[in-house]
């Protein structure tokens, strides 16, 4: 009965030992094995970002050089259309306005119809706040001309308010630059519509 209980033990300790190194055998396989030239491939992930960094770098510099492009472009093209021994440009601009909100200006040159600008919230209250808006850019030859320029918004009392105001000018060798002016009349409490010329 105590050899039974021995080989028993031994049977015991012999299965034990062989689970022992089936586990061991197992955890060795988990572990990952890591490559000798690790290190390598450290410094080629290294720069590769730093490559993609110089060609973000390389990217922006183009886009700017593609902004400034296409402002000399814009530039020259206005020059080209808009030579300026033939130029003449309208500006709109608002003094005050207490007793007229800005709806809308139709322009008119020698009968025809040039500039129809519908004015939203903000940029009539640009408009008070001292902004100038360029209305018409455009070309016209040499002599006299005649412009005439309807104003349409709210009077005085919330009412509906259409007023016009006209200029006769002549047109020589170099630009023009004509302002059409709201301003408030303060004896009459109405508002005042100006066209003039910038010498």
């Amino acid at each position: 009965m105590r050899i039974s209980v021995i080989g028993a033990l031994m049977s015991l300790a012999w299965v034990a030992q062989l689970a022992w190194g089936q586990a061991t055998e197992g955890s060795d396989a988990a572990v990952p094995e890591f490559a000798p030239d690790q290190g390598a491939a450290l410094a080629d992930a290294m720069e590769e970002k730093a490559e993609f960094r110089t060609l973000d770098e390389d990217i922006q510099d183009l886009k700017r050089l593609v902004l400034d492009l296409n402002r000399d472009l814009f530039l020259l093209e206005e020059e080209l259309l808009f030579p300026a021994n033939t130029q003449v440009a309208i500006f709109v601009s608002m003094d005050v306005g207490d007793f007229f909100g800005l709806d809308s200006v139709n322009i008119t040159l020698d009968n025809k119809d040039v500039a129809n600008y519908l004015y939203t919230d903000r940029e009539a209250d640009a408009l008070l706040r001292g902004g100038v808006h360029q209305v018409y850019l455009g070309n016209m030859r040499a002599g006299e001309h005649e412009l005439i320029a309807i104003f349409t918004g709210q009077g005085p009392h919330q009412r509906d308010y259409r007023r016009g105001a006209s200029l006769v000018f002549a047109k020589g060798i170099g630009p023009k630059y004509i302002e059409l002016t709201i301003s408030d009349r303060e004896q009459k409490l109405q508002p005042e519509f100006v066209v003039k010329e910038w010498e």
